[in-house]
């Protein structure tokens, strides 16, 4: 059963700006306006994060439009989506959105920095290549963890029965060079409306092929109005 796993991408969002961090959110998705009335449900407001300069928000839609009408970005600066209407192969101008909004200016005094990116594979369906994606990818985590001891937090979906070999690729590789892997997906029983699904969490012992196993637990969840519960398998309010 398919399920969706962007009630954790409004977790993070919430998460990192309470904790003070500057937060870079790439947002393929949604508009801001939705992510906005979600994130003042969980105590955020997102329009007063961007006025202080702590979130740095990229609207793809928006961004989209502007470029298939031929508008231009109000910042004078590339469209961080270029590639869509120069047919370049990567993602270059994307990148360097990030770099420059996570770099910390001499009056910054935000923790430490956060990429989130939600929804990965959107940039395969408006035409990036795997290689490009991957190569994003690659570069943010230089610049963002090794460099600035950040943390990147990147919604994908996968489907088992999936045919879009691109996808997986990027799901696999993604998967292998993960510390924590958040692993949301439907009950094998079907609809149940006081549990909505489960998630496995899976702690990579070692990036490196290495003997000792990663941690895995897994928890059943419940999406409520302004929280969502978690408990262990068989433990819902239902069953007890």
């Amino acid at each position: 059963m398919l399920t969706d796993g962007s009630f954790l991408v409004h977790h993070f969002l919430s998460f990192y700006l309470r904790a003070g961090c500057k937060v870079c959110f790439v947002a393929l998705l949604q508009s801001f306006s939705h992510y906005n009335i979600v994130a003042q449900k969980l105590g955020v407001s997102l329009t007063a994060a961007k006025e202080r300069g702590q979130l740095i928000f990229l609207e793809g839609l928006k961004s989209c439009l502007d470029l298939l009408f031929g508008e231009k970005e109000q910042s004078g600066q590339p469209s961080p989506l270029q590639f869509l209407s120069e047919g370049a192969s990567d993602l270059k101008a994307l990148f360097d959105f990030v770099r420059m909004s996570l770099t910390p200016a001499g009056s910054d005094s935000w923790k430490g920095p956060v990429l989130l990116v939600d929804d990965l594979s959107v940039l395969l369906s408006l035409g990036a290549a795997p290689v490009a994606v991957l190569d994003f990818i690659h570069y943010c985590r230089v610049v963002v963890c090794s460099q600035l001891k950040g943390n990147i937090v990147v919604l994908v979906h996968s489907n088992e029965d999936s045919e879009d070999e691109e996808n997986e690729l990027v799901v696999n590789s993604l998967c292998h060079h993960s510390d924590l892997i958040l692993w949301v997906e439907g009950l094998a029983t079907g609809f149940c409306k006081d549990v909505h699904g489960q998630i496995k969490i899976i702690r990579r012992v070692s990036l490196e092929l290495t003997a000792e196993k990663d941690l895995v637990q897994v928890y059943q969840y419940k999406i409520q109005d302004k929280n969502v519960t978690f408990f262990a398998r068989g433990l819902s309010a239902a069953v007890l």
